[in-house]
């Protein structure tokens, strides 16, 4: 009987390691003799049973990091450490990454995919003819309101944030360029304005509007928001997206007097490894059945026009997320704007938060 039963542990244990060096030959066959692609970007920006599936498909394996700012991405790259073989910037900071000679060059051929991008979001002014990148997702910079509590207020106007009955009531993204922006755009100049007496006279006019403001915040914007925490936000169009699709007492406008117009990127940085797996997962991405996908789990609105064609009409037809060229018309992209003014809106922004305690 003592024999018998040892012979049973035997066969289990000899079934469990053939189960075992299968799943290893298996994972090995998989991994491509262990090539990696080493991706780089903005937290909660991709689905992420889309890199399972290009894992799969491919058998590269994808190692993922994330970045809170499009300067703490440079700055990692530029330093090295990492050689990351896809990175997502935002459009000025590919502007600045190629005078930096950050970035290499796309091979087209190897993004057949390419042809899914609409025209419209493509040769942009900070990367003519798409030489070193392509769109991911893009944007604008808007107004997000309950309309049930202010349901005869009207915001398509930055002034309209300045009227005295909203104090204590409004939230604002914490960004430099947003906030100085809806400055800019309030007082009749360029989002790109690198004139000193200007951006005092915005840093002096946002002071005006300190008593309406509940707080400067991160990601906690859509949790107060909801909670009727404050009641208006300056967000950007893929924070306000997902709240407007969900819960009809929010809408979403986009001022008269203009914004901004952005776009995330794919690219590859100049010390990537593996270029060919680079090109892989660009032109995966931009499979119109996975760029729907991913455009469904991110909210944000897709440069991808193959893609939004499959989704519901009342996303892919919503003019305040996908603007019309004559809204486009009085939208700016924002340009790199050197190290010196970037440092003066930074202060000014500074300066500003201070003034709210």
């Amino acid at each position: 009987m003592k024999r018998f039963l040892q012979l049973i542990l035997l066969s289990i244990f000899v079934g469990l390691l053939c189960l075992w060096i299968s799943q290893k030959l298996t994972e090995k066959e998989h991994s491509a003799s262990g090539e990696k692609i080493y991706v780089y970007n903005w937290g909660e920006y991709i689905d992420p049973s889309l890199v399972k599936k290009f894992q799969k498909e491919t058998g590269i394996e994808v190692v993922y990091e994330t970045f809170d700012s499009n300067e703490a991405m440079e700055a990692k790259i530029r330093n090295g450490g990492t050689n990351y073989d896809v990175a997502f910037p935002s459009e000025y900071t590919i502007e600045k990454m190629k005078k930096e000679g950050l970035l290499l060059p796309l091979n087209h051929e190897k993004i057949p995919n390419i042809k899914n991008l609409d025209k419209d979001y493509m040769n942009m002014s900070f990367d003519r003819d798409n030489r070193y990148s392509v769109p991911y997702f893009f944007g604008t910079v808007g107004i997000l309101y309950n309309k049930n509590v202010y349901p005869k207020d009207n915001f398509n106007s930055w002034e309209s944030l300045y009227n005295p009955k909203y104090e204590n009531d409004i939230l604002l993204v914490d960004g430099a360029r947003e906030v100085i922006g809806l400055g800019l755009n309030k007082l009749g100049y360029s989002l790109n304005d690198k004139k000193t007496q200007h951006l005092a006279e915005v840093e002096h006019d946002l002071k005006q509007i300190s008593p309406n403001i509940k707080g400067v915040v991160g990601d906690e914007i859509t949790m107060m928001l909801e909670q009727h925490e404050a009641n208006i936000a300056v967000v950007w169009s893929g924070i306000a997206a997902p709240i407007v699709q969900n819960n009809s007492d929010f809408d979403y406008v986009v001022p008269k007097e203009g914004s901004n117009l952005w776009f995330d990127n794919m690219v590859i940085p100049k010390t990537a490894q593996n270029k060919a797996g680079a090109h892989k997962f660009i032109n995966f991405m931009l499979d119109a059945q996975n760029s729907k996908q991913n455009t469904e789990w991110v909210a944000y609105a897709t440069p991808n026009k193959t893609a939004r064609a499959q989704l519901p009409k009342n996303i892919k037809d919503d003019e305040r997320f996908y603007p019309s060229k004559r809204t486009q018309a009085r939208l700016e992209v924002y340009k790199d704007l050197g190290k010196d003014t970037l440092s003066e809106y930074n202060e000014r922004f500074l300066n500003f938060k201070m003034s709210l305690n």
